[in-house]
Formats: C-alpha cells, structure tokens, sequence
C-alpha cells in the first residue's frame, strides 16, 4: 500500500512539474536559454541516476560512463539520419549502448576497485578513437545532427529512468545488488550470483546513458568525438559522489545544482573550472559522505508530521 501510494504521488508531482515547466515554455516566460539549460539538466540527471545505479548501489567503481553516452549519441543520430522516428533512435541508441555494456562488463566486472575503474576508462577512450576513426559520423570533426530534443521527450525520458531505477533498487534484485555492494564475499557465499547482478547494473546504467546520449546529440547541432572524452566521465562520476553514494536523491540534487553553477559559470570561462573546484572541495570538507549521504529526501520528509491547526511538527 506504501509503494502504490508513492508511485501515485511521484505520478502526480511529475505532471505537475512538466505541466508547469511546458505552460512556462509555452507562454515564452522561459526563452531558448532556459529551455535548453532545463533539458540539460535533464540529460544530466538521467547520466547521474544511471552510473548511480552502477556505483551507489552495486558498489562497482566505473569510470566509463561517457563511452556508453557516445554510443547512444552516435547511433541515435545515425537512426535519425536514415529518417527513423526520433522515439525509435533514442530506444535503439539505449539498447546499442546496453550492449556495449554487456560486451565490457561480462569479462571486466570480474575485476574490483581501481582494475576495474581502470578497465571501464580504457573501455570509454576505445570508444571515442573508434568514433573519431570513423569517416561516415564525420570523424574528429564531428556529425551534424538534426535538433529534435524538447522538454517532452527529455522529461518522459527522465521519469521513466527515474520509475525503472527505483522500482529495480526496491526489488529482490535491487536489494542482490546493495548486498554485493556492502559485502560481496557474504553475497557470493549466501548464493547470489554477483557476477549475474553486476552485469544487470551495468547493462541498465549503460541502457540510461545511452538514452540520455540520444537527448544530448539531438539538443546539440554537431557532436564531436572530443564531447565524450574521460573528463566527461569524471563530470558525471562527481554528480554521484557528491550527492552520496548510494542516494539517488543525492546524485539528482547534485546533477541538478553543478549543471546550474556550470552553465551560469560559462561567461567566465577563465575562473569557471575553478570555481567549480572549489565548490566541490568546500563540500567535500564540510560533508565528506555528500549531499544526502545514504539517504533519500523522503527519509527527511518522514521525520515531520502536521499536527492539530496544520501545524508543522517534527518528530
């Protein structure tokens, strides 16, 4: 009955949000700038959420996860150029990217800890010299893209990463993955498949990444291979570290508010990186587990309740 009701009031709030958010577009109150920053971020919290799954949850340290954005954003812009519906590329560009994602993580996952992060990194450089190798997407100079991401795709496609994400870390498998995260020896020795539960994590977050790949190509009108580079990895590794890991919350908190001070920073592109990387070692220091540590928003929300008159009591 918890869950029904929270589904219902995630339900609810998201129509809200997009309604909201579309009258605003609509209307012109948010010109092209906005728009464009609010599907940005967008695309960063499905980037996020995605490697949140992967790290926060089943505990593998990667650091590939711009690769499997290339792969989506290549092969999505490839759909559209044969004149596929953009819903079929974005799809198609996620499977594509959760293959890639298979392909790496069936024999690298065996590996732990810094093997791991090191294989995941070689498997995303791989990835953009193939991209910058390949004459028919244009090569190191790029591929012309037709711009067909608005507010609608992106915002479906983040409540349906969001919904999938939540309900798999709320399920049986979600709770394998947090036990390999915690202590994957106790894991294997009380009969979960790890190796199985690690490569379904990664093929999920690969599946997401592609799919915020087939957004952030079709929001620009040129991608280059240089676009999805391993600084971009480390980008989306920050919004999960410092949000908390193992919150997903958090890795959208953080998503939300370093797209924010980046595109307001843009201006200043002398001083933006380091003002960036002092916000990062501020909080790092005064909040060394992240934003939200373990936990969710509704864990907050939880300790207040509404007494006699409306008054709000906390617990």
């Amino acid at each position: 009955m918890k869950k029904t009701n929270g589904f219902w009031l995630f339900l609810i709030v998201s129509i809200i949000v997009y309604g909201l958010v579309q009258l605003l577009i609509s209307t012109g109150i948010l010109n092209a700038f906005y728009s464009n920053a609010l599907i940005f971020i967008v695309i960063n919290i499905i980037l996020a959420v995605s490697l949140h799954l992967v790290i926060g949850i089943t505990g593998q340290f990667s650091i590939g996860h711009a690769g499997f954005l290339a792969v989506g954003a290549y092969v999505a812009a490839i759909c559209t150029k044969l004149h596929l519906p953009f819903s079929v590329a974005l799809v198609i560009g996620g499977v594509i990217a959760a293959a890639a994602g298979l392909l790496i993580g069936i024999p690298s996952l065996r590996l732990k800890g810094d093997y791991l992060a090191i294989a995941t990194l070689g498997f995303g450089e791989i990835i953009r010299i193939v991209f910058v190798n390949i004459e028919y997407v244009g090569g190191a100079a790029g591929m012309q893209v037709a711009h067909l991401t608005n507010w609608t795709y992106a915002f479906l496609c983040l409540f349906i990463t969001l919904l999938v994400i939540m309900n798999f870390t709320n399920s049986t498998h979600g709770r394998a993955c947090i036990s390999i995260r915690e202590n994957e020896i106790a894991a294997d020795a009380m009969g979960i498949n790890t190796t199985y539960y690690k490569v379904v994590a990664f093929a999920i977050g690969a599946f997401f990444a592609g799919i915020a790949g087939g957004l952030y190509s079709h929001n620009f009108y040129i991608i280059q291979p240089t676009n999805f580079g391993f600084l971009k990895s480390f980008d989306i590794l920050i919004f999960v570290v410092l949000g908390g890991l193992g919150s997903l919350s958090g890795a959208v908190l953080a998503a939300i508010l370093m797209t924010i001070v980046s595109t307001f920073l843009q201006s200043y592109p002398e001083t933006r990186m380091v003002i960036y990387s002092v916000i990062l070692i501020v909080v790092m220091l005064y909040r060394p587990t992240g934003l939200m540590g373990t936990k969710e928003i509704t864990s907050y929300l939880g300790k207040w309740s509404f007494g006699k008159g409306g008054r709000l009591h906390g617990k």
